[in-house]
């Protein structure tokens, strides 16, 4: 069984109060991701991506159609706090901001002190600092030069690889990555990269890995979603998907991709 099924997703917002509008940022939209597997969402802005990211992590709620985690509904099944808070250890996010990701006025550690407690650990305790100093040397960063900083003191590619720490406390089963590098220097995107395709090798994580750079989609990808106005218009393996692209909207992202990516030509 897939760790991740949507099935004919839809979300339709509204608006105006007088004359009512109605816009469909995801319509009818099925994928699957297994085990261990990395699945791109590629689109550019205002494909309905993000929007998708959002009802997967029970942000907002769809208009309709089925999300099922390990087979259970994730909006019909999960009812209590407890369920919810159990979730949230299977599921987890990385952001395209990491900057957004914490709050300025406390230290860096309390992103990694929050994913202990959802594990029910203290994370005062000298097994909670292993586990810390374990999950920092595995994303390549030296506990002494980051625990007691602040977020100002960090770079962004230090903030993103804090965060796949807190991903390697929890070990989740699925991690949603909203355009995790779009934000970060392109001398430090590679390492992020590597992280996640570590997460997959050692701890058989799923990854949906959102993107609007096809090359980039293209390098990671177990297979591919192109998504172009709420819709999923065409996937398949990167291979597939570069070598022999149907829909006209997927040929305009591999025209747009620099010469540099291009390592199946």
């Amino acid at each position: 069984m897939p760790i991740l099924m949507v099935k004919n997703l839809t979300k339709i917002y509204e608006s105006g109060m007088i004359i009512r509008r109605y816009i469909e940022a995801v319509r009818n939209v099925s994928f699957s991701i297994e085990e261990g597997e990395i699945v791109s969402l590629v689109g550019e802005s205002g494909s309905g991506k993000t929007t998708t990211a959002n009802i997967i992590l029970r942000f907002l709620k769809p208009t309709s159609g089925e999300i099922l985690v390990d087979g259970k509904d994730i909006w019909r099944d999960i009812k209590t706090f407890e369920e919810l808070r159990e979730y949230r250890k299977r599921v987890h996010a990385v952001f395209q901001d990491p900057f957004s990701s914490y709050n300025s006025f406390y230290p860096v550690d309390r992103v990694l002190y929050q994913a202990l407690e959802l594990l029910d650990k203290n994370p005062k305790s000298p097994e909670s600092k292993s586990l810390i100093e374990e999950a920092l040397i595995s994303v390549g960063l030296e506990p002494k030069h980051i625990l007691g900083k602040y977020p100002h003191q960090l770079s962004g590619g230090e903030k993103q690889r804090l965060m796949i720490a807190r991903c390697w406390l929890i070990k989740p089963k699925l991690i949603i990555a909203d355009e995790p590098v779009s934000m970060i220097d392109a001398s430090t995107r590679g390492g992020i990269i590597e992280l996640f395709e570590k997460l997959k090798e050692e701890e058989k994580t799923s990854i949906l890995f959102i993107t609007h750079d096809m090359g980039l989609a293209y390098y990671i990808s177990d297979k591919i979603l192109i998504m172009y106005l709420g819709e999923i218009v065409e996937q398949g393996s990167p291979e597939e998907i570069i070598s022999n692209p149907k829909h006209e909207y997927t040929k305009n992202l591999i025209e747009s991709i620099p010469t540099l990516y291009r390592r199946w030509e």
